[in-house]
């Protein structure tokens, strides 16, 4: 169960979905939606890369001064 949807609510989700677009384009909007999560984590995680090598250069500096 995710958050409170289970099977039959996915499954009537499903059915909308394919009505909607058909089922020629869902192969098209699943690659979408992958590529979409894939490009969020990986900004995600090079943000903490990038936050973390701008901080160590202060710290040194800091401790030059001391």
């Amino acid at each position: 169960m995710i958050g409170g949807i289970g099977m039959p609510e996915l499954l009537v989700i499903l059915v909308i979905i394919l009505i909607i677009f058909g089922a020629g384009k869902l192969p098209e909007i699943g690659a979408g939606l992958g590529k979409g999560i894939k490009n969020f984590r990986k900004a995600s995680s090079g943000k903490d890369e990038v936050e973390s090598k701008s901080e160590k250069p202060k710290i040194e500096e800091k401790q030059e001064e001391a």
